[in-house]
């Protein structure tokens, strides 16, 4: 493993509907990562993860794929495709686009021909059952996006699973023709020339074959964990599609793993195992849950957090490796989740949180406008949402008697749609975004936070991430050194230390509002600044009293 480019290399999140738009249309398109593509350059990041470009209805955007050969018309064509990878990879930036292959959409080919009789070649590569004698569904189990988890088809007098929108049935991996289908596939776009796949929900793949009813106590919305999640089968499909196809190409990949705790995730990453290089884990995601999961006004804990991250970091160390990540395009804006978006903190405490996680062993995913230091959006109106999920969060909680004021501070902290924005690239009317009508609406916040703004300020958040990915590059100890906890009980201040031979980097890293002091190891003193969120912070390290979201990197 000691070899692999991506131990090195910082991923950026590009979400293309949200990105840049160049026809009027309001939505992204290639064209428009095209064109954008020296601003990634500038900003030193190696790896673009593309959200999926595919052919498809968009009840998901885009994650209900109609065609896994074809590109959505309205992102542009595969010969925009073909000059985006060759022009990245012209910069040195590679390019890995998202695998979603536990379900298709309900449009696809596949599943039209499915429907249609129980004896054609695609009749079981999708999850047929009987109804119940009483003409039910055949378990108890819900859908992410509400309702339960199955649809009845009149066609077949059956019942298909799936475990998000009803347009989203779930592919049969026990049947060997739909992974062979999928194979080939990944084998078109690694000819191509693609650089790797991240992987959507992958550890959903292997369905257990009883199909076992969810206890009457679990979350409705994710009942199907049961017989779903790591299911019995998923290391031996994901072994056998590294020896189909992954272990035949130099490439990255990395899996969306919910419900994966750090044991589970060694099987997942152990090189050794010939399965994946990383995956995305969501323990430190759940920190702020509560009563109506994600959606609950519920502030995390730093000590919890603290936990989290130090017990990822330990448990892979020399086993597998990390993916690091503060948001996405399913999860909230991180500086409002995890910092202080304040007028008054937001730029330094984005920076804190961008210090934090990318001295830490892993591949860092810097998500579209987290350079920015992007903070949620303020929509007026529930009219303004354009999330799937958030439509059915919001039904869920109104029935369940919730105040409409609550219900939207809800919505407000932790819809998709917070980082789904049209990206900012300027401070005008449209934000350089497009000429047309947005897809969904700007963020309020873009005539001052915006790409413009950021590059014609030294100090800005842009600059910080800048700064961190030259430091990654520079000193090996960020990619191989050994990782140690200082003052593990301190209840504002996280602060570690990565040692690799003789070199010793340290991180400390101010989660409080207000001015604290922290007390580090006496033989850490006289360690030297490297990067902080502060002009004037100590040159030269010992006793500290940290300003508000203070962030300090030392090497010794």
């Amino acid at each position: 493993m000691s070899g692999k480019w991506w131990k090195k290399s910082v991923v950026y999140q590009v979400y293309p509907q949200s990105f840049k738009d160049t026809t009027g249309s309001g939505m992204g398109d290639l064209n428009g990562i095209i064109e954008k593509l020296p601003y990634l350059s500038q900003l030193g990041i190696d790896v673009i993860w593309l959200n999926p470009i595919y052919q498809s209805p968009l009840v998901d955007n885009g994650y209900d794929i109609s065609d896994y050969l074809a590109i959505n018309p309205e992102y542009g064509s595969l010969s925009d495709f073909k000059t985006l990878l060759a022009k990245a990879h012209e910069l040195g930036i590679k390019i890995i686009m998202d695998l979603v292959v536990n379900h298709t959409s309900d449009q696809h080919d596949w599943f039209k021909q499915s429907c249609e009789r129980l004896d054609n070649e695609f009749s079981d590569f999708y999850i047929w059952k009987d109804p119940l004698p009483d003409g039910s569904e055949p378990t108890n189990w819900g859908s992410t996006y509400g309702g339960s988890a199955w649809e009845c088809v009149e066609s077949r007098g059956q019942y298909n699973l799936h475990l998000f929108a009803k347009e989203q049935p779930d592919l049969n991996w026990e049947n060997p023709k739909v992974r062979q289908k999928i194979y080939e596939m990944m084998t078109v776009w690694f000819d191509l020339g693609i650089d790797g796949f991240r992987m959507d929900v992958i550890s959903l793949i292997s369905k257990r074959q009883d199909y076992p009813d969810a206890p009457d106590d679990a979350v409705y919305t994710k009942s199907y964990y049961i017989g779903a999640s790591n299911g019995p089968r998923v290391h031996e499909f994901l072994h056998e599609m590294h020896e189909e196809v992954l272990g035949k190409y130099d490439i990255m990949t990395v899996g969306e793993t919910a419900n994966t705790n750090s044991d589970q995730a060694i099987f997942y990453t152990d090189p050794a195992r010939e399965e994946l290089d990383m995956v995305f884990h969501f323990d430190h995601m759940h920190l702020d849950y509560g009563p109506f999961g994600k959606f609950s006004d519920v502030r995390f804990k730093m000590s919890d957090l603290r936990d989290v991250m130090t017990e990822w970091q330990e448990k892979l160390a020399g086993r597998g490796w990390n993916s690091l990540y503060w948001s996405n395009n399913d999860q909230p804006r991180a500086v409002t989740r995890f910092g202080n978006d304040s007028d008054a903190y937001r730029d330094v405490s984005a920076k804190m949180l961008a210090t934090l996680l990318h001295m830490m062993q892993g591949t860092p995913y810097i998500y579209q406008g987290e350079e920015l230091g992007m903070r949620n959006v303020k929509f007026d109106s529930l009219d303004q949402y354009r999330d799937i999920e958030t439509f059915a969060v919001y039904e869920e909680m109104l029935a369940a008697g919730e105040p409409l004021e609550a219900i939207q501070r809800a919505i407000f902290l932790k819809s998709r749609d917070n980082a789904r924005s049209p990206f900012p690239w300027d401070g005008s009317e449209k934000s350089g975004f497009t000429t047309g009508q947005p897809w969904i609406d700007f963020s309020p916040d873009n005539t001052t936070i915006n790409a413009a703004a950021a590059l014609a300020d030294e100090d800005s958040v842009f600059y910080h991430y800048q700064k961190l990915i030259a430091l990654r590059r520079k000193y090996d100890v960020v990619s191989d050194g050994h990782y140690e906890l200082i003052n593990a009980t301190d209840s504002d201040v996280y602060g570690y230390m990565r040692t690799l031979g003789d070199d010793k980097l340290i991180v400390i890293c101010s989660f409080s509002d207000h001015k604290v002091t922290y007390q580090v190891p006496d033989d850490l003193f006289g360690a030297k600044l490297l990067l902080s969120n502060y002009a004037d912070s100590a040159e030269v390290l010992g006793t500290l009293e940290l300003k508000p979201y203070e962030a300090l990197i030392y090497l010794k």
